[in-house]
């Protein structure tokens, strides 16, 4: 059995996996920037220290995989192992149709991020703090602050990349579909370079503060001083 967890909610794919985990607390836990087909045949068809396990996690195997030969090689191998093994990919991504196709029959379970989440994060722009602020809240209602931050940090680098003409650096404007960049390019125009600037170092102090634990007010509090503050 091969089930596949993605999507771009990772904090709910991520307790879903570690759900998975509990119930399997002698699973074997890969990174699929590091494994090989040899790791996976000991492990699956060797003896030794893995002769009884039969539930491997693969994280990040599409993400990181180093050509596409060898990613085929992986999926070759994997298929021939449904039946009597329980085979996790997890990615902290959402997938396509087509990457998801090459496991015959998987299981799959998507955690998509709310759609309010995304109208938030296209609604940034100078001057519109409060209606910020009231579409903040409706996202609350379903998605934790610290993801909404995470987003917000994204979504604040991509732009200042592109006022900056500097996207080819940044990995996350890369991976954007042209329809995605030709958005994100129109709200960059909305700010001037400096106010980016500005934005980008609040959030950089506000993620130290979290980190050392010298936040002074909870961060739905900071992030809503931060959103009247643009």
């Amino acid at each position: 059995m091969i089930t596949i967890i993605h999507g771009g909610d990772t904090a709910a794919s991520r307790t879903y996996l570690n759900e998975l985990r509990g119930r399997s607390p002698e699973a074997v836990l890969l990174d699929g920037a590091s494994v090989t087909l040899t790791d996976l045949t000991q492990i699956l068809d060797g003896g030794g220290l893995f002769a009884n396990e039969k539930t491997v996690i693969i994280e990040r195997l599409y993400t990181r995989k180093k050509a596409a030969k060898e990613f085929e090689a992986f999926v070759d191998y994997l298929q021939t192992k449904t039946l009597e093994n329980e085979l996790i990919l997890w990615e902290d991504k959402e997938l396509d149709k087509r990457s998801l196709s090459v496991f015959r029959h998987a299981t799959v379970k998507e955690y998509k991020l709310p759609q309010t989440l995304f109208l938030f994060l296209d609604s940034i722009a100078p001057r519109q703090g409060a209606k910020l602020v009231q579409l903040f809240h409706k996202v609350l209602l379903t998605t934790d602050p610290e993801m909404v931050f995470f987003m917000l940090v994204r979504q604040i680098r991509i732009l200042l990349a592109l006022s900056e003409k500097s996207s080819e650096q940044i990995d996350e404007v890369k991976r954007l579909a042209p329809w995605q960049l030709n958005k994100l390019q129109r709200q960059a125009v909305s700010f001037t370079p400096s106010q980016l600037i500005d934005l980008h170092t609040q959030l950089f102090e506000i993620d130290r503060d979290m980190k050392t634990g010298e936040l002074s007010t909870p961060l739905s509090t900071t992030i809503d001083i931060l959103l009247l503050s643009i």
